[in-house]
């Protein structure tokens, strides 16, 4: 990789459009694609999505613990469908969700963003549970690898509200100075839920990605993200699991409907938020 996170990433939603699909095989969803819960029936599951999508989403985010829970068996089709997807020219975000101090978030970023890696992705999801400041040296993997973070913020899940209240103003404060200076945007991205009744934050001086989930299955509509986004729409990517997920015949149809739907969302909504 030559171009950074940030370039690449504009790059992406520029030819496809703003939207990333999740690839998330639990046992329901390989049941209900007459899978085996195995690791064959995961690797299969996992090559049929990045089949269908991987030239019309401009990311794709694996969901690490489906694969995890079959240890290394399921570890090595996570490395072949991230080589897949990387050989496709997707950009690849997996979702993980670490968080820790020193060390062991050293090791981390080693595993997920050092080009050396067998488990190397363009960016990764961390929590910032410990202190927005112990993710500094994930962030400046990140910068060394061009590659990119996104820290959660605020979430899709109703749960985390009391909690997120608090440190989401944190988040962003930091990632805004780890953006700064950077072009289109930098590496430092947000989680910010699709399915917020109301956005209760300041993104203008974020200068970077916004991951927001919840399309679908968990309620969120394209027209939501343009109501929530609307001041940042160029900086906004809907992520979608579930509800393109439920039916392989429907995959990439489905997929090309909420892409499409999101792009005409955020290109006519006006701005709704500062």
């Amino acid at each position: 990789m030559n171009d950074s996170f940030g370039t690449r990433l504009r790059a992406r939603l520029d030819e496809c459009g703003p939207l990333c699909v999740g690839i998330d095989p639990s046992p329901a969803l390989l049941h209900a694609w007459g899978l085996d819960d195995s690791p064959a029936g995961l690797e299969r599951f996992s090559r049929t999505v990045v089949d269908a999508v991987s030239d019309v989403a401009a990311v794709v985010k694996p969901q690490s613990a489906f694969f995890e829970r079959w240890g290394s068996r399921g570890i090595a089709v996570l490395e072949r469908t991230i080589a897949d997807l990387r050989e496709a020219g997707t950009l690849v975000l997996l979702d993980v969700k670490r968080g820790d101090i020193d060390s062991t978030m050293a090791a981390y970023a080693e595993a997920y963003l050092d080009r050396g890696s067998p488990l190397a992705v363009d960016a990764v999801t961390l929590s910032p549970y410990l202190g927005f400041g112990s993710l500094e040296g994930a962030i400046m993997s990140a910068v060394a690898n061009d590659a990119g973070v996104f820290v959660l913020a605020r979430t899709s899940n109703p749960e985390a509200a009391p909690l997120q209240r608090l440190v989401a103003d944190q988040v962003l404060a930091g990632a805004a100075a780890a953006n700064a200076g950077h072009t289109p945007f930098g590496p430092v991205g947000v989680v910010m839920g699709a399915t917020l009744p109301a956005l209760e934050h300041s993104l203008a001086d974020l200068n970077g990605p916004i991951l927001a989930p919840g399309l679908g299955a968990q309620g969120a509509s394209p027209a939501d993200v343009a109501r929530l986004f609307g001041t940042v729409r160029h900086t906004v990517v809907p992520s979608v699991s579930r509800a393109v997920l439920a039916d392989p015949k429907r995959l990439r149809a489905r997929t090309l409907s909420y892409r499409d739907e999101c792009a005409a969302q955020l290109a006519r909504r006006p701005a709704a938020q500062k």
